[in-house]
C-alpha cells in the first residue's frame, strides 16, 4: 500500500456544479475522502479571461496541496479547457480534467454522427471539446453553445424553475434544429438541469454528463498506483468555499444528501 493512500482526493470548481463529479467519486469510491474549493466568491468563471482562470486554479491548487492531497480533479470544465495543461506542467501531483472523458463519452454513444455541446463562453471559445471529438472520429459533426445564464440559475438553486425552463428553450433551439442526437453538459453546474435539459430536449436525445466518466478515470488512475483507500469506514469530507458557506452548504446538502457538514470559508484567494 502506498504512503498516500489514506491521503484525501482534491477537487475544485468555481462554485456548487463540481459536486456532480464529488457525488460520483463517492459513489464509485466511497472509502475516499474528498477536500473540495467551490470558489462561490468569483464564480462565473466563464465569462472570464484565460490569464484569469490560470491564476484562479493555480491559486486553489496551493490550498489544496496544503490539505496533503494525493491527487487533484479540476471539476470545471472552463478551467480544464484553459489551466489544466499549465497546471500539470507546474505541480508535481496527479492532475485531472473533466473535457476529454466527456468527449470520449459523446464520441461512442452518438448514433447519427451530430453531436451537441452547452458550455460556458470560455469553453466553447477554447475548442477543446469540438477538436477532441473529431480527433476521435472526423465523421461527427459539433455544434457548440455558450449558455452564461444556466451557472447563476444552479447557483440560485433555480433546478427546476419555470425561468429555467424558458431560458432552455432559448437556448437549446439551435441543438434541435441541428438535429442533434447527444448532448455533451460541458459545464460542471448543468448535471443539476438535467430535469429541465431533458424535458427541453426530448427523450431520444442523450445527455452526456462526464462527471462519472471522471470518477471511473480517478479509480482507474488511484488503483494503477496503488493509492486507493482501504478503509472500509468512509473519512468525512471538506469542504472550502471563498465566500459565505451557508448558501453553498444548503444547496450542497440538497443535492449530496445530508453529509455535508464541514464547510468552511478560505479568506485568502
Amino acid at each position: 500500500m502506498n504512503d498516500h493512500s489514506d491521503s484525501p482526493i482534491g477537487v475544485f470548481d468555481s462554485g456548487l456544479g463540481g459536486l456532480t463529479v464529488v457525488k460520483e467519486i463517492i459513489h464509485h469510491l466511497p472509502n475516499e475522502r474528498i477536500v473540495y474549493f467551490g470558489d462561490t466568491a468569483r464564480v462565473p468563471y466563464g465569462t472570464k479571461s484565460g490569464e484569469t482562470i490560470i491564476r484562479y486554479s493555480r491559486e486553489i491548487v496551493r490550498a489544496l496541496l496544503k490539505h496533503k492531497v494525493k491527487m487533484i480533479v479540476v471539476a470545471c470544465n472552463t478551467a480544464s479547457s484553459l489551466a489544466l495543461e499549465v497546471l500539470k506542467k507546474e505541480f508535481n501531483i496527479p492532475i485531472l480534467g473533466v473535457i476529454e472523458p466527456g468527449a470520449r463519452k459523446a464520441a461512442q454513444v452518438t448514433r447519427n454522427k451530430k453531436v451537441g455541446i452547452i458550455a460556458t463562453s470560455s469553453t466553447v471559445k477554447s475548442g477543446k471539446y469540438a477538436r477532441k471529438i473529431v480527433q476521435l472520429d472526423k465523421h461527427i459533426t459539433v455544434t457548440s453553445l455558450s449558455c452564461p445564464l444556466f451557472v447563476p440559475l444552479v447557483e440560485e438553486g433555480w433546478f427546476e424553475h419555470a425561468v429555467t425552463y424558458q431560458v432552455a428553450q432559448q437556448y437549446l433551439g439551435t441543438m434541435k434544429k441541428n438535429k442533434v442526437d447527444t448532448l455533451i453538459l460541458g459545464c460542471t453546474h448543468y448535471p443539476l438541469l438535467k430535469g429541465v435539459l431533458h424535458n427541453v430536449m426530448g427523450p431520444k436525445v442523450q445527455l452526456v454528463d462526464s462527471a462519472q466518466e471522471v470518477a471511473l478515470q480517478v479509480k482507474e488512475l488511484l488503483t494503477k498506483t496503488r493509492q486507493l483507500r482501504t478503509r472500509l469506514r468512509p473519512g468525512q469530507h471538506v469542504f472550502i468555499v471563498s465566500d459565505e458557506p451557508k448558501q453553498f452548504q444548503r444547496l450542497a446538502m440538497r443535492f449530496l444528501g445530508g453529509g455535508v457538514k464541514n464547510v468552511r470559508r478560505y479568506i485568502n484567494v
